[in-house]
Formats: C-alpha cells, structure tokens, sequence
C-alpha cells in the first residue's frame, strides 16, 4: 500500500531511501466501512488521507438536502482543507460510499513532512493547487454549464464510478433530481 502513496509522491518531487522510510512512518493506515464518515459536519478535519481503496463522497447539508460536490476514489487525496488547513469545525461531510482502505497523516504529521523531506512542501504545495484549480472548475461549470454538459464531464472525470455510486449521488453531483438524470442519461445514449 505504501508503494502507491511513494509513486504518487515521486511523480511530483524526488525523496530518497530516508525520506521513503519517514513518509512510511507518517502515514498510517485507516479502514472506514461504507457509511462510515472521514469527516462530519462541525467536525474538525484532523488527517489527510490517500484513498487505496473505495471511494467517499463530498457533500454538504442545505437545509436538509444532501448536496454532493465532488468524489474520491483510488490514488486521490481525501481532505477538507477549508477545515484542515485552519483546524476549524467542518460544514462539508466526507463519508464513504464503499468499504475503504486509506493511509492517513495527521496535523502534525503533515507539519514533519513538511519540513523533514526536503521537497515536501513543494509537495503539499502542487496537491493544494490541484485541489484549488479542480474546485473552481467545479464552481464555473455549475454555474455556466448545463446539466447535460455536467454529466459529459463527469463520465470523462470518473468513468469507473458509473457503476459503483448510486444514481441519486450523481444526479445530485450534476445539480438535478435523479428523474432528470434519467432522461439526460438517455439522450446521451441515444446520441452515441
């Protein structure tokens, strides 16, 4: 498991045989069952995790509504920065869809990483940025596309998951009820 975090981790900056041995040492495994919560609403997020298995599911409640933002499935990070970086309570909820195996780093942890591996916050720095430029995507697209150009984007962003989420997370994650998604799932077929 931790062979796939050091791949991930040396695709974007080199650490040697020492630095390998300290990450290992960091990060830690964590299962969740599906259902389980990686973070509650008014929680502090705590860790940072980084998915071997399964896949979580990002939301929000409004009003009683469950609103999905986005989704987490193998090789991606798991975190709320919002809440992590500032260690304040969450008002996003992170919670399993599947079984999930995760290897997960603390505050603290991350603040070693940091400043013992000698590119580690070049490091944190590119993963933030993705995550920073993949929530404004997300953003614009809710605002300026149409739901069917929203499901388009969401096939190519996690063809895999198709399968493996229920319908309803999807319509949601595409702003429209799960009726609606029917019939744009259906004039998507019909035009391949």
């Amino acid at each position: 498991m931790m062979d796939i975090l050091l791949q991930t981790i040396e695709k974007a900056v080199n650490v040697d045989q020492d630095e390998k041995e300290l990450i290992a040492r960091l990060f830690h495994e964590k299962k969740y069952a599906k259902g389980d919560y990686f973070l509650k609403e008014s929680d502090v997020c705590r860790n940072v995790g980084f998915m071997i298995s399964g896949v979580m599911r990002y939301y929000i409640n409004d009003d009683g509504e469950e609103k999905t933002y986005g989704f987490a499935k193998e090789s991606d990070f798991v975190c709320n920065n919002e809440s992590f970086l500032p260690q304040q309570p969450s008002r996003q909820i992170i919670q399993a869809l599947e079984d999930c195996t995760l290897l997960v780093i603390g505050y603290s942890d991350l603040q070693k990483f940091y400043t013992s591996i000698k590119s580690g916050e070049r490091f944190g720095r590119l993963v933030i940025e993705q995550v920073f430029v993949k929530t404004l995507q997300g953003l614009n697209s809710f605002y300026t596309d149409s739901p069917d150009l929203r499901y388009e984007k969401f096939l190519k962003e996690y063809p895999d998951l198709l399968q493996r989420i229920p319908q309803y997370y999807i319509a949601s994650y595409v702003g429209v009820k799960p009726q609606s998604l029917s019939r744009i799932r259906s004039r998507n077929t019909r035009r391949e």
